[in-house]
């Protein structure tokens, strides 16, 4: 399945698929009506922490030698869609189908391009991708999953990417989307480490968030740190963090200053901003803060094993709503096929930008749910 143009015309458009709204709904108001019938460019930025090989950490993959290939495997197939020769094929799922399977029918239809960024893998991408020159992370227990000047180098390259990015795409605005295996329990460490609270609201791959495992990694790590009370962000990141949270933090604040960003996912992506406004703050760079929204699906936000809902509020020190926080009214109970219909049942939930997709296809083309069921099915099926 090609970014054909026009693949979506003839299509009856009624009310799009619905975005619930948490955070600062106000700012979020402001963000989709400024967005609304502009065209995106979306940005996979993808990377590796040796979090993932941690037996039980991620359901995005059934097992950690699995898990390895993630990434790349969701990226190969994001970007050339399906093939009968994939080099890394999708990994089996203890339940559903890869969320790279709902941005791609998106995306797809309606002609928005799609671009990879490496921001550290392990083994290299087997498409084109832009290249950030970062390293692949540790494992968060060890305290020390990344080098502090390769952190600094990271966000350096990063902001200047940014910073063209969003002079490139005035006329519309950028989602940065990302896939990193083990990716919430860094997102848990990373927030935690800067003091925000609600470590009991974290999604997860699995069906039910594994709580307690993830938050007793993250209290290794933040232990093993020796953090003191007041430090640079890039040295909690560096610590507990990821490559992805590092370039996406710094593309975010560069590409704020001329366009919107809409950062495509939820537990991760909630962590990111805060790491965003943290380092802005330290540095004084000069950002927008009014054009960055977050934006998942449903099932992150119904989810009851975690109430990310609730995770804007305990972002900021001193702002009480948070940023903009999006989700997409997506509903595959009537679907066909069984391994679409489990993310009704909870599993799964986001990856790839998957809610941010379907957010860009609401406000681009008045997609509704039913539309966007139909392709991705179709896509699914192939």
């Amino acid at each position: 399945m090609g970014n054909r143009k026009g693949e979506g015309q003839g299509l009856e458009k009624t009310v799009g698929i619905p975005i619930l709204k948490y955070g600062d709904r106000q700012r979020g108001d402001t963000w989709l009506n400024t967005y609304r019938g502009k065209k995106p460019h979306f940005f996979c930025v993808v990377a590796f922490t040796e979090t993932a090989l941690i037996p039980g950490i991620s359901a995005a993959g059934a097992t950690p030698s699995e898990r390895r290939t993630t990434a790349i495997a969701e990226l190969e197939f994001l970007i050339n869609g399906p093939r009968p020769d994939p080099q890394y094929p999708l990994p089996p799922l203890t339940a559903g189908v890869s969320p790279a399977v709902i941005s791609r029918a998106l995306l797809s239809i309606l002609d928005i391009p799609i671009q990879g960024i490496n921001a550290g893998l392990a083994i290299a991408p087997p498409v084109a991708c832009l290249d950030l020159k970062g390293q692949p992370a540790r494992c968060l227990s060890t305290g020390a999953a990344m080098d502090r000047d390769s952190v600094q180098g990271l966000f350096k390259r990063a902001w200047a990417l940014g910073n063209s990015l969003g002079q490139e795409n005035r006329d519309g605005y950028i989602i940065l989307s990302e896939c990193v295996v083990g990716g919430t329990s860094t997102a848990l460490a990373v927030r935690l480490g800067l003091g925000s609270n609600g470590d009991g609201l974290v999604n997860s791959s699995h069906h039910q968030s594994n709580h307690q495992q993830k938050l007793d990694l993250v209290r290794q790590g933040l232990n093993r740190a020796h953090l003191p009370t007041q430090t640079h962000p890039r040295h909690i990141v560096a610590a507990v963090g990821d490559p992805m949270q590092v370039a996406v933090a710094a593309m975010a604040l560069g590409a704020s200053r001329h366009t919107g960003v809409l950062l495509g996912g939820g537990t991760q992506m909630l962590a990111v901003y805060a790491l965003a406004h943290r380092w802005a703050t330290w540095d004084r760079l000069d950002w927008n803060p009014g054009a960055i929204a977050i934006g998942t699906t449903r099932w992150v936000t119904a989810d009851p094993s975690a109430q990310a809902q609730q995770l804007p509020q305990h972002l900021i020190p001193g702002d009480p709503q948070g940023p903009p926080f999006f989700a997409a009214d997506l509903n595959f109970s009537a679907a066909a096929s069984p391994a679409l219909k489990v993310y009704e049942a909870g599993f799964v939930k986001e990856g790839v930008g998957a809610g941010a997709s379907a957010i860009a296809a609401s406000l681009y083309s008045n997609l509704n749910p039913k539309e966007a069921l139909n392709a991705i099915e179709r896509l699914a099926n192939l």
